[in-house]
């Protein structure tokens, strides 16, 4: 953990306001482009994204419901630009927001940078830390800025459009186990199935074919950070985790206005909503939890985002995916090894991934997926120990809860190591003794699935594995 404390009041002073200046998009020979102009002092920043041309993608979109979707991809992509000094103000001048969706946004932004404020020692409130101000014009440099201003008044962005296909579902491919399992559970199901990808990589791609589904047939949106905020971050500005799972969020809307499929199902488990910082609110998984669920579903009605897994503990999903043997060469969830496409073996994520599929993947095949045994590599101890709940914090990683960890563990020394422990586990001993049973069969209330979704995750649960 930094201490930056002395570095971010600096900031906020030499910064005192953040600029959303204007969004644009066009539709261009290789989809529809959005970027965005922001400005924070003498720095300006201009990301952008492209939605791949697609044949089943329509260009025939209201431009108030365009306007409307791409402005809130602003608001929302602001955020990773904004924290690298944190202005204690930003101004909107390219559209308006009510009370209430000011204050969606602002407790998005601090809730989604919890981790951040920890991990760089920012001691802050939640009242002081920001003040959004919207709806005033200004003029830049001789230029009006209001060229492309929107009103956000809600309203169904399928009011106007093709009827919903209510069977049809949306399913963002990370390349983890979490997406297969939602992939392949909808699509046994006899669901119409379309993966979204966001920057395609080897195992988000791979994971799409093995289901079925090539490059051209994915829905794929390409985003791109300014090479502006680098160049800050390698100065030494403020730097840390953002929600980027809320980013994922806004751009599914619009994904699903563009190719009229309305439900988005994401991969998101009852784990996210343990916090990251036991005793505290900081989360690193807080844009998967149910509560941003909640919120996002409240800002956007008639636009169905949710979590098809909302109802199953990590547990349960290694369980399910552990049964889809043709994605278990190609699935990757690490993020330190994912631009190369590896489990790099090393990390809380790559330990986590091969523990929570330890009881249900025989340890020799399971060292073939990893590379190794992980658990016999006793320099990952401290990762260990975060993982048991045995440290000040969980890693700052998408993990499962401190109860499925331990229950994993039991029930790999019973099903595969009575004769041998690992070494991680001799040499921290077993976790036996705080064990808390979690019903593989058994699947929570929680979350935003209709009762035949539900129970095509009961069903999936109380078949037998193989």
């Amino acid at each position: 953990m930094n201490n930056n404390s002395t570095k971010y009041v600096e900031l906020r002073e030499r910064y005192p306001e953040f600029l959303y200046e204007a969004f644009h998009h066009e539709w261009t020979a290789e989809g529809l482009r959005l970027w965005f102009d922001f400005r924070m002092g003498d720095v300006v920043f201009h990301p952008e994204a492209l939605f791949e041309a697609r044949p089943f993608l329509s260009c025939d979109v209201p431009a108030q419901v365009l306007d409307r979707m791409v402005f809130d991809i602003g608001m929302i992509e602001l955020i990773s630009y904004w924290k690298c000094a944190c202005p204690p103000t930003v101004r909107v001048l390219c559209g308006a927001l009510t009370d209430e969706q000011t204050a969606f946004w602002r407790k998005l932004y601090w809730n989604g940078l919890g981790e951040f404020f920890y991990t760089n020692g920012i001691s802050e409130s939640p009242e002081a830390f920001l003040r959004v101000e919207s709806g005033e014009r200004r003029v830049e440099n001789g230029e009006r800025r209001t060229e492309n201003k929107t009103s956000q008044n809600g309203g169904s962005p399928f009011s106007t459009l093709h009827s919903p296909l209510t069977a049809s579902y949306l399913v963002p491919i990370g390349g983890g186990k979490d997406s297969v399992v939602t992939l392949e559970l909808l699509r046994r199901a006899g669901k119409t199935i379309r993966p979204l990808i966001m920057n395609p990589r080897g195992a988000t791609r791979e994971c799409a074919r093995v289901a079925g589904f090539p490059l051209e047939e994915v829905l794929v949106i390409r985003r791109k950070i300014d090479p502006t905020l680098l160049e800050l971050n390698a100065k030494g500005y403020l730097n840390g985790h953002t929600p980027f799972s809320a980013m994922l969020a806004f751009y599914t809307r619009l994904a699903s206005v563009l190719s009229g499929i309305p439900n988005v199902a994401l991969s998101n488990e009852s784990s996210a909503n343990e916090s990251t910082v036991l005793g505290t609110s900081v989360n690193h998984q807080y844009s998967k939890s149910l509560e941003f669920e909640d919120d996002f579903r409240a800002y956007s009605p008639s636009f169905n985002y949710f979590s098809f897994l909302r109802p199953l503990s990590e547990l349960q999903i290694a369980m399910l995916f552990s049964r889809f043997t043709a994605y278990h060469d190609v699935f990757r969830s690490c993020n330190v090894g994912s631009k190369e496409d590896i489990w790099c073996g090393h990390c809380a994520k790559c330990l986590f991934a091969y523990i929570i599929l330890s009881p249900f993947i025989e340890p020799a095949r399971l060292n073939e997926i990893f590379g190794k045994s992980m658990l016999d590599d006793t320099s990952l101890d401290l990762e260990f120990r975060q993982l048991l709940g045995l440290a000040e914090t969980k890693p700052f990683e998408c993990v499962g809860t401190v109860s499925e960890v331990r229950q994993a563990l039991q029930m790999a020394v019973e099903r595969w190591y009575k004769d041998r422990l690992p070494k991680l586990l001799e040499y921290d001993g077993t976790p036996a003794s705080r064990r808390q049973i979690i019903n593989l069969e058994h699947i929570s209330p929680i979350g935003n699935l209709t009762e035949e979704e539900r129970q095509i995750l009961q069903q999936a649960c109380t078949e037998k594995n193989n």
